[in-house]
């Protein structure tokens, strides 16, 4: 495993970009996906996680306009070594970054925390740990960017 450049603000924004970027990318179209199913094969039960869908598309919409600020303002800003000022975007991430939180806890309400009800079938049980491995990326991305990046560029640094 690659090791995290935790001193190196340019090297970070692209170990973000390639491990966690690429990843909800990648990851996140067939969580909506299998929501989507679970919903409609499931309706009328009520352990389903109504609502489910709507919150991911949500959040996937969401998270795409914030990674791309991330890749086309923000970490070129950083890789430049720009300093915080009018526009700089540290704050509106950080923003995002609380929503995307309180998103995860009713996530894992809606889902009984990850955990399917009894005789659930394939693809439910292939959501919920997709789910787990999926809001456990996020955090260590929100994590890193909140606790090591943008401090290293906060107004007061």
């Amino acid at each position: 495993m690659t090791p995290v450049p935790l001193d190196d603000p340019a090297a970070l924004t692209r170990y973000i970009e390639s491990r966690f970027h690429a990843r909800h990318r990648r990851d996140l179209p067939g969580l909506v996906a299998l929501a989507i199913e679970v919903e409609a094969e499931h309706f009328g039960d009520h352990n389903v996680p109504r609502g489910l869908t709507e919150v991911l598309g949500e959040m996937a919409d969401d998270m795409e306009e914030h990674m791309r600020t991330e890749e086309q303002i923000l970490f070129p800003m950083i890789r430049r070594a720009v300093r915080p000022g009018a526009g700089h975007p540290i704050p509106e991430m950080r923003a995002d970054h609380q929503d995307h939180t309180r998103e995860i806890t009713y996530i894992r309400a809606l889902t009984n925390d990850f955990k399917p009800p009894k005789g659930a079938d394939q693809a439910w049980t292939a959501l919920y740990a997709g789910l787990r491995q999926f809001i456990a990326e996020l955090r260590e991305h929100i994590r890193l960017e909140d606790d090591v990046l943008f401090p290293q560029f906060d107004a007061q640094h």
